[in-house]
């Protein structure tokens, strides 16, 4: 079965609906060539991948970016433990099934950064490389991540707690989709992002929302017509399905006991924006990354980029990715050159 095609839906790729045992994912599909899957963030959809879709196409791949369980024309199960780190990865081999391959590269950004690390962790199997944007992985540690969380933020509270309780975010963020997007990404963004970075957008005043510390502006790298189709899935949707992965990251600890601090060894890239405040909270994580990714072929970090790196910089981010997926199928004498730490 296949859905309409979107406004922002780039030429010549596809929608369709696939099965899987939670039920059916969307997902949009361009190219032919080796599976390339692409896995979105919070709180985004497969069109974050529009500008990547063609690009990865022409290089000879063929790439196909989902809408996460619990967004977009995705199945959005109602149980809050639906959206468990072990039901994402189930979603992603099944994708891989139910598009005729045995095995893909899996890229990426925020949440699905955290998600494409735990695919590539757990089954090793499927998923031969893996490409990390935004959010470095970091292995399972001896800290429950609630009390991680806790402890961060002071007298305000850090974000990933307020969003842990049901009800609570979706109260703010749904009587106003427009203006609480618009402001989300905008704040995250190169485009109110001072130079040395800023997390406090992370952080919830006492007694205030999240919202109270958004920049007063629109992202200069969304056209409205963009913006409008994340506004009318996410207005048709609600936010509960997104925020549910939030209510799930102490479950995500106790499943992947078996793993902890465990390396992911398949060739790996990590690329984020110099502002991106995740780069300065997971500092720890990136310098961990000779253990921790002893694949990694490449590290990138874009200077006067913020957090939505493949949309802010589209042009450098395929660059970089086809670069990668070509250096994949090198042979194995041939070393792959390494990239300066920083690009412009």
């Amino acid at each position: 079965m296949t859905q309409p095609a979107s406004p922002v839906t780039p030429t010549g790729a596809r929608h369709r609906l696939v099965d899987v045992p939670g039920g059916r994912i969307h997902l949009v599909e361009q190219g032919t060539g080796p599976l390339v899957l692409l896995v979105h963030g919070f709180p985004e959809l497969w069109s974050s991948w529009r500008h990547q879709l063609p690009a990865l196409a022409a290089a000879g791949y063929r790439a196909v970016a989902v809408d996460v369980r619990g967004y977009g024309r995705s199945s959005a199960p109602r149980a809050v433990e639906a959206y468990r780190m072990g039901a994402h990865i189930e979603d992603n081999v099944a994708v891989v099934r139910a598009l005729g391959e045995d095995t893909a590269v899996i890229v990426g950004h925020d949440w699905g950064s955290t998600i494409a690390a735990g695919s590539a962790l757990v089954r090793p199997d499927v998923f031969t490389a893996v490409g990390l944007l935004g959010v470095p992985y970091a292995p399972r540690g001896g800290m429950r991540p609630t009390d991680a969380f806790a402890m961060i933020g002071g007298d305000e509270e850090f974000y990933v707690g307020y969003f842990q309780e049901p009800g609570r975010a979706e109260a703010e963020i749904e009587p106003d989709v427009r203006g609480w997007l618009t402001g989300f990404y905008a704040t995250l963004s190169a485009d109110t992002m001072p130079p040395s970075g800023d997390g406090g957008a992370f952080f919830v005043p006492k007694g205030g929302r999240l919202a109270d510390r958004f920049a007063d502006a629109t992202p200069s790298w969304l056209t409205e017509a963009e913006l409008d189709f994340c506004v009318g899935e996410f207005e048709r949707t609600g936010l509960t399905g997104a925020l549910n992965r939030y209510r799930n990251v102490d479950r995500d600890w106790e499943d992947l006991a078996d793993w902890d601090g465990a390396p992911i060894t398949q060739p790996s890239l990590f690329v984020a924006g110099a502002l991106d405040a995740s780069v300065g909270w997971l500092a720890d994580a990136i310098k961990a990354f000779p253990s921790t990714l002893p694949g990694l072929v490449s590290s990138h970090l874009i200077e006067g980029c913020g957090h939505w790196v493949q949309q802010e910089r589209p042009d450098e981010v395929n660059r970089i990715l086809t670069t990668w997926l070509a250096s994949l199928d090198a042979p194995l004498n041939e070393p792959t050159p390494q990239d300066p730490p920083r690009t412009r």
